[in-house]
């Protein structure tokens, strides 16, 4: 997805990824990622939970308007199965 998010960037359109396989993310060197130590084929979160979802995406959605230098991954601080989110908030609001 990486190389496929710098084209998108080339034509003037800003890209985050979500990355669960660091060295992948580290090699390609997307725009902008975050990472979560998460099991394959689960970026984000497990089926069904809702609010676990949600809140990947919020963080995600942070980490494109904070992220300013291309190529930079922020690890996103969720554990698998071990977190709550029902009141979880994004730290900014969107434009």
């Amino acid at each position: 997805m990486g190389l496929i998010q710098r084209e998108i960037e080339r034509i003037g359109i800003a890209t985050i990824g979500i990355s669960i396989v660091r060295d992948y993310s580290e090699q390609v060197q997307p725009p902008r990622t975050v990472f979560l130590r998460w099991p394959f084929g689960h970026p984000l979160g497990e089926p069904g939970n809702a609010a676990q979802q949600r809140a990947v995406l919020l963080k995600a959605l942070d980490a494109l308007y904070q992220i300013e230098e291309p190529g930079t991954i922020i690890d996103l601080p969720f554990r698998w199965r071990r977190e709550k989110y029902p009141d979880y908030q994004p730290a900014t609001e969107a434009c």
